[in-house]
């Protein structure tokens, strides 16, 4: 044999090789199918169980007066951290009113952005409407305020006070009478506790 021939042989017999690892050894590990996932918008008995747990949280309307707030209870859905939570509850507070209370928040108020301090103070960042939409006046401007402070403290112990920002920003007040340059503890003044809620 030519030393041509074997190294010709000794080609075919790697070739042989390689083409028998791939079909027998290598293929199946390159071409196993990825694990099996549920189909988009199936979710699992947990995930189902935490998206449909609740919890109770006392908010605040205006009475049918307009001279008072009145806690009302509502279910929530339930969320954690405690900043979620109260994010939860915040977007609650500022959702429509059942008739015969009114809300505090003026319509198309959004909460923009959510965050909490280590000393237990939460910053709430509104949309401009919640200033530009308010109808003004002392007292509409406190029953504004303290639905927003006092929905988060009555429900949530670990907050201790609530500053107000609209846009990104720190503002002297929404309607020139409550001082919103810094946080606001809970304050029931104005909270008619007597009512049914």
């Amino acid at each position: 044999m030519t030393r041509n021939a074997i190294l010709r042989g000794a080609g075919l017999l790697v070739a042989a090789i390689a083409v028998w690892w791939l079909l027998f050894v290598g293929g199946p590990r390159w071409f196993r199918s990825a694990p099996s996932t549920p189909p988009t918008g199936e979710t699992s008995p947990a995930q189902t169980d935490e998206a449909q747990r609740k919890i109770t949280a006392t908010l605040f309307f205006i009475s049918e007066d307009g001279m008072s707030l009145v806690p009302v209870q509502q279910e929530v859905t339930f969320a954690e951290p405690v900043v979620e939570q109260a994010r939860r509850i915040i977007e609650a507070q500022i959702a429509p009113a059942a008739p015969p209370l009114a809300s505090a928040i003026p319509a198309e108020t959004k909460l923009r952005a959510i965050f909490l301090s280590e000393r237990g103070d939460l910053f709430v960042d509104f949309t401009p409407e919640l200033t530009t939409g308010h109808t003004g006046g002392s007292l509409d401007e406190l029953f504004t305020v303290y639905a927003i402070v006092n929905a988060v403290t009555v429900n949530l112990p670990a907050i201790l006070r609530v500053q107000i920002l609209i846009d990104g920003k720190e503002v002297d007040t929404l309607a020139g009478h409550v001082d919103l340059r810094n946080p606001l503890s809970k304050n029931m003044t104005w909270v008619k506790s007597d009512n049914p809620s």
